[in-house]
């Protein structure tokens, strides 16, 4: 009799959910899977669930679900009550209950050394200068993959060494360029960038330049890095992304100011680029209990 009660409602969600939402089968099929789940449990009525029943399904599936499962449980559930209260003018006994706040991951970064092992590569082919304009540009600067690859050649100002980047939502900034960074940039644009033109193709007003004479992709910029770690000897999985980490970690143990950092990352928040001071702390603590452990002494 409970089954058959709770069903229609059950059904009119699904349809909501296809309807209006207009959810893929997927997330469709995971949200009523996790309803279905949890009244089975209660074996109740809807209407007479309470938020400590929601609180005691949560601490009973707990043990045996991952904390990104628990959260997709609890928003299934929030979202069904959500639904009930707005269409069915039921109490939304969901509303407060709160998902299981994840721990910040930090991310991934290489150290200095790191870094010249990575960067220190042969230069012998048109590509391979390429390569190191780009990879000499990504540390210097903190772009973002999507950033690098859309850049054109005249977002290079060599003179005064900046690159002006179009970052998240078109918002403009000017990046200073590193010496080194200047110096194989200009030798990819004023002497190899050519050789990368197609025969009887418009040359692009790209920067970085594939063996089609096209703007690289963001695959080809990630397999180009990906096959330039391995060939270094660097046993880590190394993306765009890490040497942005590396850059903006780097730059604040070498004891630059949070604030330039944002600015150089393009966060819109300052709280973002926080997570980097952690990282800062964890490397100086590093040094100060390998430096200063005096009980190494005694």
């Amino acid at each position: 009799m409970i089954e058959i009660y709770n069903k229609d409602f059950i059904n009119d969600f699904e349809d909501y959910l296809k309807i209006d939402k207009n959810y893929s089968a997927n997330t469709l099929e995971s949200y009523i899977r996790d309803i279905r789940f949890f009244l089975e449990y209660e074996n109740k009525k809807i209407d007479d669930i309470t938020k400590k029943d929601i609180d005691n399904y949560i601490l009973h599936i707990l043990p045996n679900y991952t904390e990104t499962s628990v959260n997709r449980v609890i928003a299934s559930i929030k979202s069904f009550y959500k639904y009930l209260s707005i269409y069915k003018g039921f109490i939304n006994v969901a509303e407060d209950v709160e998902s299981l706040k994840r721990k910040k991951a930090l991310p991934k970064y290489l150290s200095i050394e790191e870094v010249n092992q990575l960067l220190d590569i042969k230069l012998e082919s048109t590509f391979d200068y390429r390569n190191k304009a780009m990879l000499e540009l990504l540390y210097a600067t903190g772009l973002r993959a999507s950033e690098l690859i859309n850049l054109d050649i005249n977002n290079i100002d060599l003179k005064n060494m900046v690159v002006n980047v179009f970052g998240k939502g078109s918002k403009e900034r000017i990046v200073p360029l590193s010496k080194l960074a200047v110096n194989y940039l200009d030798l990819y644009i004023n002497k190899y960038r050519s050789l990368l033109f197609v025969k009887n193709k418009k040359p692009t007003d790209a920067l970085f330049l594939n063996n089609h004479g096209e703007r690289i992709t963001r695959q080809g910029l990630y397999k180009m890095i990906g096959e330039i770690a391995k060939k270094q000897g660097i046993n880590k999985e190394i993306t765009p992304h890490v040497l942005r980490h590396s850059f903006a970690t780097n730059m604040i143990e070498c004891g630059a100011d949070i604030r330039s950092v944002q600015e150089f990352l393009g966060h819109e928040n300052v709280v973002t680029t926080e997570i980097y001071t952690h990282l800062a702390n964890n490397f100086i603590k590093d040094n100060y209990n390998e430096y200063f452990n005096r009980s190494k002494k005694e």
